[in-house]
């Protein structure tokens, strides 16, 4: 191939050097004729052989590009230098070896013969090039300026004296391709607009502003959505369906989605902010699936907690705002609609098996231990299934190993394996995750299931479920079947050990009643009050040895701080108390004057797990998610099985910084 190169460039330039030369030997023919004679001879033998090699050389282009045209049948290389289309043979480097006329005319002023096709198409792929068994050809598309062109390529097998070549056809779609950019411009997608939290917000403004406050928000919606002519029906006091175009996502993307901020920012005399979710469905086949992930999106959206724009096609979710806390409703009326169609599940079931989240907390555990209490108010029998759990949670199961009236009642994955049916309930605790669960097998068995949690909703969320009681203002677990108990019976009766184990949770997850406490929370824990909770028992039970708290004291000072206002910090291997000891490291380390946000990386039973907790500048839970975790804006969590304490920390900065970016796109 080297050598056919050489004779490409020699009868470029070939015959320009023989006249020269030629010349040169007329001229020398007066002045010396034997010499003169001699150099006229030799410009003729060069001549000959000039044609001789060209001759050859075409041969062999004229066998190669037969070669990649085989499917054409006999069509002959004169056929294909004439072929309408635009036309180039490339090495396996890419450079242009040959090229017909209507390839030449859509580079005008271009020395393609210097040229390899990155310069003319640098987003093409070289690896097309190269041929193997399987793969001899490729279809792309390829830009160059206005133009768009279908790209056709045919490598064919070398053999082993020649390098592969390849055949490029190109086809101008530039008009179809236009076509499609306006078809896709012009699809239309559907968004659902909720006011967050509609009641408590008009409960929070005078009467008499009330109509400015509701009039301000249509206000903003429409404009927003005539700015972008879309189409707006208003068809409940809160809820509003719009439709637009698909021209306007990337502006609503590239803004922000403006629209959160503008409702955000209305004041009229509301203690509680203006907020609006926003579920968007798009690519979907039909009208009626962009409506479906309209709907799931928007679930998503009121599940992780209001005040954010999601987004859902056939694929994925796709998360944009959510920077507000959320905010308490005052009214308990779904509380009580639960418990009601939670006593009906119970009854109706053969039996009930509790689930709650790998490495389990009081929190999980409480929330388990009151369901457990609902149902032996309906005599149905009940299993909790926990096998992995924290050291508080070991010290409650050595207590209920002292009581007859819990015998049996904590089992195994395979125990409760063996129990369940289609006739069993499950309800899962704490979390809505199955990737969480212990033994998400146990799920398949049976379609009754709920979920009570009140971590902000994910992705991979249960499905195929009964009921579902999911709330991510509340405190704690514990606090929404707290308040199931309340209206499960008029005269509801916990053992000390029950609301202890209820109030330990509420105590664990707000922080001592510092972090999303609400007036609810407080309710909730004067009901387990008059039950019998010893407060001063309870705060023993979190008590810590000396050598855990130098544990703690160890993982505060070996943090490093990040971003100036975020501190990052890996526990040491110790023992199965490490979670609890990390997650208290890691909200001492708020107590830091200038620290907005911490995370505490440490061992768990098959790699590493991370804490995080944020004074709610920073959404931990947006940035933990990256990470299969999830949890609150405030407080999150996240597993890593199979990483190393150090990897963690790399993908946990690597979330952080993707995190910021996103924030100031």
């Amino acid at each position: 191939m080297k050598n056919n190169n050489k004779i490409e460039k020699l009868y470029l330039t070939g015959e320009v050097y023989i006249l020269a030369f030629a010349v040169l030997g007329v001229v020398l023919i007066f002045s010396d004729f034997w010499i003169g004679v001699i150099q006229l001879s030799l410009a003729v033998i060069s001549l000959i052989l000039n044609f001789i090699l060209k001759k050859i050389s075409r041969k062999r282009l004229n066998a190669m590009i037969e070669k990649v045209t085989m499917d054409a049948g006999d069509t002959s290389s004169n056929a294909l230098l004439s072929f309408p289309l635009p036309i180039a043979l490339l090495d396996a480097e890419g450079a242009i070896r040959w090229y017909n006329t209507e390839f030449r005319d859509i580079f005008p002023g271009r020395h393609l013969s210097e040229c390899s096709v990155l310069d003319l198409f640098p987003e093409f792929n070289k690896g097309l090039l190269r041929a193997d068994d399987e793969n001899n050809g490729f279809i792309c598309e390829l830009k160059s300026g206005d133009k768009v062109f279908k790209a056709i390529g045919n490598t064919p097998q070398a053999s082993e004296e020649n390098k592969p070549m390849t055949l490029l056809y190109l086809e101008d779609i530039t008009k179809e391709a236009e076509i499609q950019k306006k078809y896709i411009s012009e699809k239309t997608f559907e968004c659902l607009v909720f006011v967050d939290n509609y009641d408590e917000l008009m409960e929070s403004t005078p009467s008499a502003y009330v109509p400015q406050l509701q009039a301000q928000i249509y206000k903003e919606i429409n404009d927003w959505t005539a700015e972008h002519s879309g189409m707006l029906i208003k068809y409940e006091k809160d809820k509003y369906f719009i439709i637009f175009e698909y021209r306007h996502l990337e502006q609503f993307i590239k803004n922000k989605f403006e629209i959160l901020n503008k409702i955000r920012s209305i004041s009229e005399k509301n203690t509680i902010p203006a907020t609006v979710s926003i579920g968007i469905g798009l690519n979907g086949q039909t009208l009626s699936e962009n409506d479906t992930f309209a709907k799931n999106a928007i679930n998503m959206a009121l599940g992780r907690g209001g005040d954010q724009v999601v987004m859902k096609d056939n694929e994925q979710f796709r998360f944009y705002g959510g920077s507000t806390k959320e905010h308490e409703k005052s009214t308990r009326v779904k509380a009580r609609v639960v418990s009601f169609a939670l006593s009906g599940l119970v009854n109706n079931a053969e039996n009930v098996i509790v689930l709650t989240h790998k490495n389990a907390d009081v929190d999980g555990f409480g929330a388990a231990f009151g369901i457990y209490r609902i149902c032996r108010i309906h005599n149905k029998p009940i299993n909790i299934c926990m096998e992995t759990y924290d050291k508080t949670v070991a010290n409650m199961i050595t207590r209920l190993e002292n009581s007859e009236e819990y015998d049996g009642l904590i089992i195994t994955a395979s125990q409760a394996a063996a129990r369940i049916n289609q006739n069993t309930l499950i309800v899962v605790v704490d979390t809505h995750k199955t990737s969480l669960l212990e033994a998400p097998a146990l799920l398949k068995p049976t379609k009754q299931i709920v979920i009570v949690d009140h971590h902000r909703r994910s992705a991979d969320f249960i499905e195929h479920t009964a009921l579902v009681y999911h709330e991510p203002y509340a405190s704690s677990a514990c606090e929404m079947v707290t308040e199931i108990l309340q209206y499960t019976t008029n005269k509801m009766s916990l053992t000390k050990l029950e609301a202890e184990a209820l109030y330990s949770g509420i105590v664990v997850d707000t922080k001592n009643f510092t972090f999303k406490t609400g007036v609810r929370t407080f309710e909730a824990a004067s009901f387990l009050r008059r039950q019998g909770v010893d407060t001063v028992a309870v705060k023993t039970m979190f008590q810590q040895d000396l050598q855990s708290y130098v544990k703690r004291s160890d993982i505060i000072r070996n943090s490093t701080i990040i971003r100036d206002n975020i501190a990052v910090s890996i526990a040491p291997k110790s023992d199965e108390s490490t979670h609890i000891i990390a997650a208290q490291a890691a909200d001492e380390l708020l107590n830091i004057k200038g620290i907005i946000a911490s995370f505490v990386i440490f061992n768990s039973n098959d790699g590493v797990a991370i804490s995080g907790r944020s004074l709610g500048g920073i959404n931990v839970q947006v940035i933990l998610e990256k990470l299969g975790g999830g949890g609150h804006l405030t407080i999150a969590g996240a597993q890593l099985p199979g990483t190393s304490a150090e990897e963690a920390k790399q993908q946990l900065l690597a979330a952080i910084d993707e995190y910021y970016l996103e924030s100031t796109n």
